[in-house]
């Protein structure tokens, strides 16, 4: 009975990973979508939106399940719950992607962001795309150390996340209120999106380890 648990939670686990996958691919297209103004590429991402909740549902059906008839303890019970918090996160993020390409379907034919800015959005998106893969790597592979990678990379998002918005606010703004309103919308997705990964991350460790990283 406990190995047939451990290959159930071993399917949670690759579904969980499954989902981080699903992540980096909406957020890396919603930068596409943003940066070249492409409603196509926008929509899809928006529409993909739907296979990531139905993960998440699966994930917490499974793990209730596995609660209520296994009944785990100590590192297996960590394990079980881990999946139903960092399911909900992943859907969080796949949210957040869908609102940045949602900010290009909304501007289109419009560029949502001005142009001058497309380097630095276009960093924000390879680095949240990354962190996400990055806890795909940690959940298949079980590797520790993947919570302070991610915290680096979190704030490396968070100074890009503070330029942006200092930017839009100084004198020298060459661009309307409405411009500034998107921009920082788009820079606050991104922004939350790190923030999901990391805390993905955390309870991961914690579920492995039994020490919750500081």
């Amino acid at each position: 009975m406990r190995e047939g648990f451990h290959d159930d939670l071993k399917r949670l686990s690759e579904l969980l990973a499954t989902m981080c996958d699903l992540a980096a691919t909406a957020i890396r297209q919603a930068t596409e979508a943003l940066l070249n103004a492409d409603l196509r590429v926008a929509e899809q991402v928006i529409a993909a939106d739907a296979d990531l909740d139905a993960h998440r549902a699966r994930c917490e059906e499974d793990a209730y399940s596995l609660l209520a008839l296994q009944a785990p303890v100590a590192g297996d019970l960590r394990q079980v719950l881990a999946v139903v918090y960092c399911a909900e996160r992943i859907e969080r993020m796949g949210d957040l992607a869908a609102h940045v390409a949602d900010s290009a379907r909304y501007a289109h034919p419009d560029h949502a962001v001005p142009a001058e800015l497309n380097p630095t959005f276009l960093r924000m998106g390879e680095l949240t795309a990354g962190m996400a893969e990055g806890v795909a790597t940690q959940i298949r592979t079980g590797a520790g150390g993947s919570y302070r990678d991610l915290r680096e990379a979190d704030e490396a998002v968070d100074a890009l996340h503070a330029e942006l918005l200092s930017g839009m606010t100084g004198a020298g703004w060459g661009h309307g209120h409405g411009e500034a309103v998107a921009a920082a919308l788009a820079t606050r997705f991104y922004e939350r999106f790190a923030d999901q990964t990391v805390s993905v991350a955390k309870r991961l460790e914690f579920a492995n380890t039994g020490d919750l990283p500081g």
